[in-house]
């Protein structure tokens, strides 16, 4: 039996770097998250895999089509053993950290019999280092507090020793606050005595199979005394394109009063979907109702899905849209504002922002003319099927647009395994 390893997962978000790793045979010392959507996705997940553990899914079957509340869900898992103790809904700040700590230390004492870890995981809150975040802000983000949460990171690392981590953040890191952020990093975790690259290591999830142009920073670090080096990634045997993920659900229309109810496959699992672990609900899924969009936004649809299809891939522009389509008379500035996802290829990077609007991710088929549902995002990020998203279909999209795919996470994981030994 192969050996399980210790991660401690911060900043969880709604799992996708934890599901990386329970799949590559990880256990959790905590899973650390202020947002409490994301917090109760996580619970709902964990209990997931011990049901399926104790071959009990039927249980999280039951919750996943609707037919059982979230209370009594959480009551049937509790019966078999299920807990969700390792999740830790709370913002890491300096009043709580020295305090999350010890409760944290405690618990591994309790349940393993140690007070350190093998990893730790995670990347604080992209917003404050993403480009199109400082784009928002007249400061640039620069007096954001969220610049400073790596430094609770690394805390933690000194606190609980890894032998090694993993820090995944946006691109933009590099550039942020004046370029200070990322070389701070370096000193602050070379001064808790772990390596890593002077170089950033930045990763494209389609190396890992999914079906996204979505780079990544991953920094991977291990202590200071280890003869590691970063681990090589090759690209994926894993392909197909994102037709392969919609052709199969039901098509959904525009309109007002959409359910979020169970719907069964209307199709065959297309081999891509089979072979990403993707198609694998209960016969259908959940999280694929679509939002609601006025005549006006699916008439600029079917334009620009009618364009991208007859000009192979040109982008519909604003200042292109006829006066009665155009909200606003600034035609000199963020023209390229309607995007249809590439149905024939891989889609350009799902983001938190479609929790906001749906004009970056217009599904390709120009009989729906919508944007694409919770579930396919889920779908483009790679996230199974099975994977129930809670609260808000708002809650839901920021969830997945600010997590790290389960493929890539999962790839990652299989390295650090290795690296462990």
């Amino acid at each position: 039996m192969k050996k399980r390893y210790l991660a401690l997962d911060m900043f969880s978000g709604g799992g996708g770097l934890t599901e990386g790793f329970i799949r590559q045979g990880f256990d959790f010392a905590a899973h650390i998250e202020m947002n409490k959507d994301a917090a109760e996705t996580l619970k709902t997940r964990l209990c997931y895999h011990d049901l399926k553990q104790n071959k009990d899914q039927d249980i999280y079957a039951d919750y996943y089509k609707g037919t059982i509340s979230r209370e009594e869900f959480f009551s049937r898992a509790k019966e078999t053993g299920a807990g969700t103790e390792s999740v830790i809904n709370s913002e890491i700040n300096t009043e709580c950290e020295k305090g999350m700590i010890e409760m944290i230390k405690k618990n591994l004492f309790d349940r393993y019999d140690t007070d350190t870890v093998d990893v730790v995981i995670g990347g604080p809150p992209c917003q404050a280092y993403s480009l199109v975040g400082r784009g928002r802000d007249h400061n640039g983000m620069k007096y954001d507090p969220r610049n400073y949460l790596y430094r609770h990171y690394i805390s933690f690392l000194r606190a609980f020793e890894p032998e090694l981590f993993v820090f995944e953040n946006v691109p933009g890191i590099m550039s942020a606050k004046d370029k200070t952020i990322f070389p701070d990093i370096l000193e602050q975790c070379k001064a808790a005595g772990y390596h890593i690259d002077p170089e950033p290591r930045i990763l494209n999830a389609n190396i890992f199979g999914v079906l996204q142009n979505r780079n990544r920073i991953v920094i991977i670090g291990w202590k200071e005394e280890r003869n590691h080096s970063y681990p090589e990634f090759r690209q994926s045997s894993l392909k197909g394109q994102v037709w392969d993920l919609l052709i199969d659900l039901p098509e959904q229309q525009a309109v007002r009063d959409n359910r979020d109810i169970f719907l069964p496959y209307t199709g065959d699992a297309y081999e891509y979907a089979r072979n990403a672990k993707i198609r694998n609900g209960f016969g259908g899924v959940r999280h694929h109702a679509a939002r609601f969009h006025n005549e006006r936004d699916r008439e600029i649809y079917r334009m620009a899905i009618k364009q991208w299809n007859r000009g192979e891939g040109t982008r519909l522009k604003y200042n292109e849209l006829p006066e009665h389509l155009q909200g606003h008379k600034n035609k000199e500035v963020f023209l390229d504002r309607y995007k249809v996802v590439n149905g024939n290829g891989h889609s350009h990077a799902v983001v938190a922002h479609l929790a906001k609007d749906g004009h970056y991710f217009i599904h390709p088929d120009i009989n729906q003319a919508r944007s694409l549902t919770v579930r396919e995002a889920a779908r483009l990020q790679s996230f199974p099927d099975d994977y129930y998203f809670e609260g808000p279909r708002s809650a839901k999209y920021t969830q997945i647009g600010n997590a790290v795919p389960p493929l890539m996470a999962e790839g990652i994981a299989g390295k650090i395994r290795q690296m462990l030994g």
